[in-house]
């Protein structure tokens, strides 16, 4: 079993940054991809970015500039840097791995509000 914590949601000013962090813990070796989804009112759930075991991103065109994953093994953190914030950005933020089996494990979540 993984566990994911998430932390580092708030409120911040439209331009503002923000750093989110996602904790794995348990049985962490089986963990391929760690990334970053939202989800806001009435949207469906998307990918922000993702990074491999190797350190490959995958950004979406939204984020792209603005957005920077990044992990420390050591820590067994996943890190989301994010700058120059949008409203638009407004969602709930979550860390999602992928283990063996393609297993998927989610954190609780934690909410991101962008204010104009």
């Amino acid at each position: 079993q993984v566990q994911l914590v998430e932390s580092g949601g708030g409120l911040v000013q439209a331009g503002g940054s923000l750093r989110l962090s996602c904790a794995a813990s348990g049985s962490i070796f089986s963990i391929n991809v760690m990334g970053w989804y939202r989800q806001a009112p009435g949207k469906q759930r998307e990918l922000v970015a993702s990074i491999t075991s190797g350190g490959s991103t995958n950004y979406a065109d939204s984020v792209k500039g603005r957005f920077t994953i990044s992990r420390d093994n050591a820590k067994n953190t996943v890190y989301l840097q994010m700058n120059s914030l949008k409203p638009e950005d407004t969602a709930v933020y979550y860390c999602k791995g992928v283990g063996a089996a393609a297993r998927v494990y989610w954190g609780q979540g934690t909410q991101v509000t962008v204010s104009s």
